[in-house]
């Protein structure tokens, strides 16, 4: 949307992230019953996603401003994969050695660091890619995964944002960025209420809806 209406690349992104942050910690509030008991996970998960957040950031303002149309299209792809096939693969990796484990594994701190790198470069479609390797790693409910995803992404954003106020604040929409944040706050709050009452299959069904309008909105 915001590259619709005329800004650049770097603004967009800077902007969308800024706005986007107070959203992800709304809704996992509208969550917290689902986070109860992972909180140990969360701090673990947490911290890379930290990390992988403040590389993003730092890539995002490094790397050439179209580069991410190259890049962001097929992560995001992958991501919807995971999502749909998620539990075939996890049906199949049961049969192996491999088994979701509710601990966090080192693979799976691995992949939220890089998941966090993802973000913190491109925070669109961030929570896709998110619940894809949460689904095939972590033995939680999807509505658990949702709730631990929430959680994660808002470190995400707001990390990469306080990157982004500090040394690129010439590419800050503050109007962009605030209406984005209202409008990420109302629609927090709605999510947490609807996300939690739909079938799994309708949540990874809306999960992929998302997913394909980015991808159509970035390569069109």
């Amino acid at each position: 949307m915001l590259l619709g209406i005329g800004l650049p690349p770097i603004t967009a992104n800077v902007s969308n992230t800024l706005g986007l942050a107070p959203g992800s910690f709304v809704g996992a509030y509208g969550y917290r019953r689902e986070l109860a008991g992972q909180r140990e996970r969360s701090i673990q998960l947490g911290a890379a996603s930290v990390i992988g957040g403040v590389i993003g950031a730092v890539l995002l303002l490094t790397l050439p401003a179209g580069a991410f149309k190259a890049i962001v299209p097929v992560l995001i792809g992958l991501a919807l994969l995971l999502v749909v096939l998620g539990p075939r693969i996890s049906g199949w990796l049961a049969n192996t050695r491999h088994v979701t484990s509710t601990r966090v594994s080192p693979l799976m701190w691995l992949v939220t660091l890089g998941a966090g790198v993802y973000g913190g470069y491109f925070g669109a479609a961030q929570g896709v890619l998110l619940m894809g390797l949460l689904g095939l790693l972590l033995a939680e409910s999807l509505q658990r995964q949702n709730a631990l995803k929430n959680v994660l992404a808002g470190l995400v954003n707001a990390v990469a944002a306080v990157v982004f106020i500090i040394a690129a604040t010439e590419h800050i929409n503050w109007a962009a960025a605030g209406l984005i944040a209202a409008g990420s706050i109302i629609g927090g709050l709605l999510g947490a209420r609807v996300g939690r009452r739909l079938p799994p299959a309708v949540l990874r069904g809306v999960i992929v809806v998302v997913g394909v309008v980015a991808i159509v909105k970035l390569l069109v």
